[in-house]
C-alpha cells in the first residue's frame, strides 16, 4: 500500500516514546495506517504520466537556465553597447548587437568573449526547449482533451497529467481543488465566515492553473465571464481570479477523468 509519509508522521506522533523516527519506529507507524485507513492506494509502477513529469521538470529546469543566461548576458552588453540591448533579447538580435561591437580596450576584448559564449550557450538551451515541445506534443497529441481547453498547449497539458498521476486517486474534485492548491482553506470564527489563500498543494499545478487562467481573462473566454460574474457579486478582483482558478480545476479534473477511459497515449506505453 501507498502511505503518505505525512500519516505516517501523524501517528508515530501518537505513540509512546520518544517520537524520534528510527527504521523500527517509521515502519511500525506506516503499518497502523496500513491498517487503519481503508483509503490508501495500492502501489503500482510508474505509467506514462511518470514520462510526462520528467518532460515537464525538464522543460522548467531548461527555461530557468535560459532566464539567468539571458540575465547575464543582458549585464555584459549594457556595458559593451551604450543603452544595452532589448529586453526580450533573442539569441538572433544578440548575435546582430555583438557583430556591431569593436573593442577598445582588453576589457571590452573579454566582455565580448565572454558574451559570445553566453550566446552559444543561449542557442543550445533553444534548441534543448524547442525538441522539448516537440516531445511533449508528440506525447498529448492523441488521448486527452485537455488540449481542448482555451489556454491548454501541449506543454501546459503535459505538465497537469505529469503532475496529477494517476487522477483517480482523488475520489472528487474538492480533493482534487485542494491538491492543485486552488481550494480555499475555511478560517472561520463563530458567525463569521471567511476563507484564506492555500498556498499548500503541488505549486507546479497551481502555476499551470494560474497561466492558464491569465490567458482565459486575456480573451473573450468562459473564464472571463466568469470573473466578471464574480466581480459583479462583489468580489475583490484577488477573490474572482481565484474562483476562476478554482473553476478550472474542476473542469480540467472532469477532463482527466474522462482521459482514463481512452487509450494510452501512444508511444508511452
Amino acid at each position: 500500500m501507498d502511505v503518505p509519509a505525512k500519516l505516517a508522521a501523524r501517528a508515530r506522533l501518537l505513540d509512546t516514546g520518544h517520537g524520534r523516527k528510527t527504521d523500527d519506529v517509521d515502519a511500525a507507524s506506516v503499518a497502523v495506517v496500513a491498517v487503519r485507513n481503508a483509503g490508501l492506494r495500492q502501489v503500482a509502477r510508474d505509467d506514462y504520466t511518470a514520462v510526462l513529469r520528467l518532460l515537464a521538470d525538464r522543460r522548467d529546469d531548461l527555461n530557468e537556465e535560459r532566464r539567468r543566461t539571458v540575465n547575464r548576458l543582458h549585464v555584459l552588453l549594457r556595458d559593451l553597447h551604450p543603452g544595452g540591448a532589448a529586453r526580450s533579447l533573442s539569441a538572433d538580435r544578440a548575435a546582430a548587437l555583438l557583430a556591431r561591437i569593436r573593442p577598445g580596450d582588453a576589457v571590452a576584448l573579454e566582455r565580448k568573449l565572454m558574451a559570445r559564449e553566453l550566446l552559444t550557450d543561449l542557442r543550445r538551451l533553444d534548441e534543448a526547449l524547442r525538441r522539448n515541445r516537440k516531445r511533449c506534443a508528440e506525447a498529448v497529441a492523441s488521448g486527452t482533451r485537455l488540449t481542448e481547453l482555451f489556454g491548454v498547449s501541449e506543454v501546459l497539458a503535459a505538465k497537469i497529467i505529469g503532475h496529477t498521476g494517476d487522477v483517480t486517486r482523488f475520489p472528487t474534485s474538492n480533493h482534487y481543488g485542494s491538491y492543485t492548491g486552488t481550494a480555499p482553506i475555511e478560517t472561520s470564527s463563530g458567525d463569521v465566515r471567511r476563507h484564506r489563500l492555500n498556498r499548500g498543494g503541488n505549486r507546479s499545478l497551481n502555476n499551470a492553473l494560474h497561466l492558464i487562467a491569465r490567458t482565459q481573462l486575456n480573451h473573450d473566454t468562459a473564464g472571463r465571464r466568469h470573473y466578471r460574474r464574480k466581480l459583479a457579486e462583489h468580489k475583490t478582483e484577488t477573490e474572482a481570479f481565484r474562483s476562476v482558478k478554482r473553476h478550472l480545476a474542476n473542469v480540467i479534473y472532469r477532463r482527466l477523468r474522462h482521459d482514463q477511459r481512452l487509450p494510452a497515449l501512444p508511444g508511452l506505453t
